[in-house]
């Protein structure tokens, strides 16, 4: 069964960090692509970041390149995001997702499987 677990959101003044964490189970890590988005209320889902894992190349939205870094630990299945000066638009559920290798990219429905959620609250 394929699983993807967050954890690490939270609330967090204007200018704090948070660590997120995805782990992944139930399929081989090296051959996904590990997307991060966000969902705002009463916006549309976003993409924010993601890793190749197989080569370690990473992507990052306009938005959060330069306070963000996404970063695999391939013996653990985990991918992480770490979020630096943080703003109040920062705030919105954040969502891990694998899709494969070749076709995942920005867009949301190019992802396979996604882990439930997890709130970040950026306060000003």
């Amino acid at each position: 069964e394929v699983q993807l677990v967050e954890s690490g959101g939270g609330l967090v003044q204007a200018g704090g960090s948070l660590r997120l964490s995805c782990a992944a189970s139930g399929f081989t890590f090296d051959d996904y692509v590990i997307g991060w988005f966000r969902q705002a209320p009463g916006k549309e889902r976003e993409g924010v970041s993601f890793i190749r894992s197989s080569d370690g190349s990473t992507y990052y939205a306009d938005s959060v390149k330069g306070r963000f870094t996404i970063s695999s630990d391939n013996a653990k299945n985990t991918v992480y995001l770490q979020m630096n000066s943080l703003k109040p638009e920062d705030t919105a559920v954040y969502y891990c997702a694998a899709g494969a290798v070749g076709f995942a990219g920005w867009g949301w429905g190019e992802y396979d499987y996604w882990g439930q959620g997890t709130q970040v609250t950026v306060s000003s």
